[in-house]
C-alpha cells in the first residue's frame, strides 16, 4: 500500500486503523459524530419544545397560574410544564424568575422544582425507543408542513414533527458514530473504573450536565451508548444521578444577581437533587435489579426508567420534608428581601426563554401600569374636591412608579420581541408597545391634575356649586372610559373594547358644553379669571385622558380582528 509522507499518514498494521498527524480517523469521526447528532439531538429537543410550547399557547399560562400552596399542585403543574416545554432547566429557571418578580412563594417553586424533574423524565422515555430509522419520515412530514402551511398553529404542529424526527435523527447519528468505542481498551478500562467507583461517574455526569446544559443531553449520550453495547446499568446509574445534580448549575447561575428569595429556589433544587442521591446511593444495586427485571433486553429502556424511577421516588420522599428544605436554604441565605422595589414587579428575563409566559407576565405588568394611572386619576380629581395637599404628593410619587414601569415594559417588549413569537403574538407584543405609551400619557395628564390642585390650594381658588357638578360629570365619563379600556385590554375582550365610543362622543360633548358654560359664569361674574383658567385646564386633561383610553381600546379591537 502507497502511504503519503508528505500528508504524515501512518498505517497501522495491527489494529486497521489511519492516523492523521497522530490523531486516529476513528476517533476524530467518533467525536465529529457526537458533536453532530448532539447539536441535531438538542436542535430537535428545543424545535419539538417550542412547537408545543407555541402550540399549548394560553394552556400553558393557564397551567402555571394552577400553582397554588398545595405542593401536590406544584408537582403536577411541573410535571407538565417541563413535558411541554422538554428543559426542566428552562422551567427551574423560569420558577427562579417568577420568585424574583413575586409571583410564586418559596413553598410554591419547591413542588414545581420536584414536578421539572419528574417533567424531564419524559424525555428519556421518548428517546429510548428506536425509531432513528423512521425519522427521515418525520423529518420529511414536518418540514412539508412548516414550509407549505400558512396557519400558525400548523405549522407549530410542524415544528413539533420536524424536531421529533431531528431529534431522533441525532441519536442514530451519536449511536452510529459512537458503535467503535465498544472496541476502545482506553474506554474499557473507564467502563470498569466506574462500575468499581460510583464516584467517578457520578463526577462524570455532573461535569458532562453541567457543560452542556442539559440532563436530557447527558441521558441522549448514555442511552446512545447503551444502543452500541459499550456500558452497563451498574455504569450508567452514577451518571444519572450526577447528571441530576449537574442540571442544577443551570438555576444557580440564573440565580446571580437575582432577590434572596430566588437564591433560595436555586438552592432548594440543588439539595432536592442531593439527598435524592445521597439517598439512592445504598439503593443501587436494588434499583438496577428493579429496571433489568422491567426491561431486561435492553439497556436503553433500563437507563430511561432508572431515569423515572428516581426521580418519581426522591419527589415522594423529598415532598412531605419541602419545608424542612426551607428551613435549610433559609439558614445558609438568612433573611428576607427589605425593599419592595419601585419599578417592574412580574417581568423577568429569566422568562424570555418561555415566550408564551413571558407575554402573559408582560400583560400583567402593563395592566399593573394601568391601574397606577388609573388611581392616578382618582386621587388627584378627590385632591381638587378636598383641597387635600397629602393626596398630591401621593399622585407625584405613583408618577415615578408609572415612568419607571414605561421604561421597564418597553425594554422588555423589544428583548421579548425578538423571540420566537408567533404571528399573533407579534401582533399582540406591537400593540402593547402603544398601550403602555397611551397608559404614561395617561399618567402625565392625572399629575396635570395634581399640578392644578395645587395652584387651586395655593391661591385659595373658588369654584361654584355647578361647576363642581360638572367637573364630577366629566370625570365620571372620564373614569369610567378609562376602566372600560382597561378591562378590554385585559379579557383580551373587544365587544367591551366597542362600548367606549359612545362614551368617548360624550365627554367630547360635554368638553364642550362645559367650556361654554364655564365661559358664561365668568362673564356673570360667578367665576374668576384665574379660577376659571384652571378648570378649563382639567376639563381638557379629561378629555385627552379619555382619547388615550379609547387608543388602548382599539388597540384591542385591532388585535382581535
Amino acid at each position: 500500500m502507497y502511504i503519503n509522507k508528505s500528508e504524515k499518514i501512518m498505517y497501522h498494521f495491527s489494529d486497521k486503523k489511519f492516523y492523521n498527524g497522530g490523531i486516529g480517523l476513528d476517533a476524530l469521526s467518533m467525536i465529529i459524530g457526537l458533536i453532530g447528532g448532539l447539536g441535531l439531538f438538542l436542535f430537535g429537543m428545543k424545535l419539538m419544545g417550542d412547537g408545543l410550547e407555541n402550540a399549548a399557547g394560553d394552556s400553558l399560562k393557564v397551567i402555571l397560574e394552577k400553582v397554588t400552596s398545595n405542593p401536590i399542585m406544584g408537582v403536577l403543574v411541573g410535571t407538565a410544564v417541563t413535558a411541554i416545554i422538554q428543559s426542566s432547566s428552562a422551567t427551574t429557571v423560569m420558577v427562579v424568575g417568577f420568585v424574583n418578580a413575586g409571583l410564586m412563594n418559596l413553598y410554591q417553586a419547591a413542588g414545581v422544582i420536584m414536578g421539572a424533574n419528574i417533567g424531564t423524565t419524559v424525555t428519556a422515555q421518548m428517546v429510548a425507543f428506536k425509531l432513528d430509522h423512521v425519522a427521515p419520515i418525520f423529518v420529511g412530514i414536518g418540514a412539508a408542513i412548516v414550509l407549505f402551511s400558512k396557519a400558525d398553529k400548523k405549522r407549530e404542529i410542524g415544528n413539533i414533527i420536524l424536531g421529533f424526527g431531528i431529534l431522533f435523527m441525532g441519536m442514530g447519528i451519536m449511536g452510529d458514530s459512537m458503535s467503535p468505542i465498544a472496541q476502545s481498551s482506553q474506554f474499557k478500562e473507564f467502563v470498569v473504573t466506574v462500575g468499581d467507583n460510583w464516584i467517578i461517574g457520578l463526577i462524570a455526569g455532573l461535569a458532562m450536565t453541567a457543560v452542556v446544559q442539559s440532563s436530557s443531553a447527558t441521558t441522549g449520550i448514555l442511552i446512545a451508548l447503551a444502543s452500541t453495547g459499550s456500558i452497563t446499568m451498574k455504569v450508567a446509574l452514577p451518571i444519572i444521578f450526577g447528571c441530576n445534580i449537574g442540571t442544577c448549575v443551570t438555576a444557580l447561575l440564573s440565580s446571580i444577581g437575582t432577590s434572596k428569595t430566588a437564591k433560595k429556589a436555586a438552592l432548594v433544587h440543588l439539595f432536592f437533587n442531593i439527598f435524592g442521591t445521597l439517598i439512592f446511593i445504598p439503593l443501587m444495586s436494588p434499583l438496577i435489579h428493579i429496571v433489568e427485571y422491567i426491561s431486561p433486553d435492553s439497556v436503553k429502556r433500563q437507563i430511561a426508567n432508572a431515569h423515572t424511577i428516581f426521580n418519581i421516588t426522591n419527589t415522594l420522599i423529598m415532598l412531605p420534608l419541602i419545608k424542612y428544605l426551607i428551613v435549610l436554604v433559609n439558614k445558609i441565605i438568612p433573611g428576607e428581601d427589605e425593599i419592595e422595589k419601585v419599578g417592574a414587579k412580574y417581568i423577568d428575563d429569566r422568562l424570555l426563554e418561555t415566550p408564551v409566559i413571558a407575554e402573559g407576565q408582560v400583560i400583567k405588568e402593563t395592566i399593573r401600569m394601568a391601574n397606577k394611572a388609573k388611581e392616578n386619576l382618582e386621587l388627584s380629581m378627590e385632591a381638587f374636591k378636598t383641597n387635600d395637599d397629602n393626596l398630591v404628593a401621593k399622585v407625584y410619587e405613583n408618577e415615578k412608579i408609572i415612568n419607571a414601569l414605561e421604561q421597564d415594559i418597553t425594554t422588555y417588549l423589544v428583548k421579548l420581541s425578538k423571540s420566537e413569537l408567533s404571528d399573533e403574538q407579534l401582533g399582540i407584543v406591537a400593540s402593547t408597545f402603544h398601550v403602555v405609551n397611551d397608559i404614561e400619557r395617561i399618567g402625565d395628564h392625572a399629575e396635570n391634575i395634581a399640578d392644578l390642585t395645587s395652584e387651586k390650594i395655593a391661591k385659595k381658588l373658588e369654584y361654584t356649586e355647578d361647576g363642581m357638578k360638572d367637573l364630577k360629570s366629566m370625570y365620571d365619563y372620564t373614569l369610567n372610559a378609562l376602566e372600560i379600556a382597561i378591562q378590554s385590554y385585559e379579557s383580551h375582550d373587544a365587544k367591551k373594547a366597542e362600548t367606549i365610543n359612545d362614551i368617548e362622543q360624550r365627554i367630547d360633548s360635554l368638553e364642550k358644553e362645559f367650556r361654554s358654560a364655564h365661559i358664561k359664569r365668568l362673564n356673570s361674574g360667578l367665576c374668576n379669571a384665574h379660577a376659571g383658567a384652571v378648570f378649563l385646564d382639567i376639563i381638557s386633561n379629561l378629555e385627552r385622558i379619555g382619547d388615550h383610553s379609547t387608543n388602548i381600546a382599539e388597540c384591542v379591537m385591532n388585535s382581535v380582528k
